[in-house]
């Protein structure tokens, strides 16, 4: 009886003692917002592209991927794709400029997607690195 409750036992003790993984920290996301129907980066959204791309670089091996989006109300869904694909793409650029290279960039397109609050929550860009 003892030595069933010992096989028993001993798994348990086993799996108490092992640490849990600690879980990969999220990856970084920088988020640019641009006016209606605009891909044009101004001096804000500019600024916001360096300090991604200063992360970018604090992470050499991690992808960059930049995602457009538009507003639904930015036309025809074809218009909204392109608009989403010429934001990231501009994004894209910008990141190569200060540094970030090429290969690692990801261009995503997500078109025209609804907001929650306000229309500028669609009409954006993000930068994810690492993941």
């Amino acid at each position: 009886m003892r030595r069933r409750l010992a096989f028993a036992v001993l798994p348990l003790l086993a799996l108490a003692a092992c640490q849990a993984p600690t879980p990969p920290a999220p990856a970084p996301v920088t988020v640019v917002f641009f006016n209606a129907d605009s891909a044009a980066l101004d001096e804000n959204a500019q600024a916001i592209v360096a300090q991604a791309a200063g992360l970018a670089k604090e992470r050499p091996g991690a992808p960059v991927r930049v995602r457009g989006f538009a507003a639904p109300d930015a036309g025809t869904a074809a218009f909204g794709k392109a608009l989403a694909e010429t934001r990231a793409q501009h994004v894209a650029d910008h990141l190569a400029e200060a540094g970030v290279q090429r290969s690692r960039i990801r261009i995503e397109s997500r078109g025209a997607v609804p907001f929650d609050s306000f229309p500028t929550e669609s009409r954006r860009v993000e930068i994810v690195i690492g993941q």
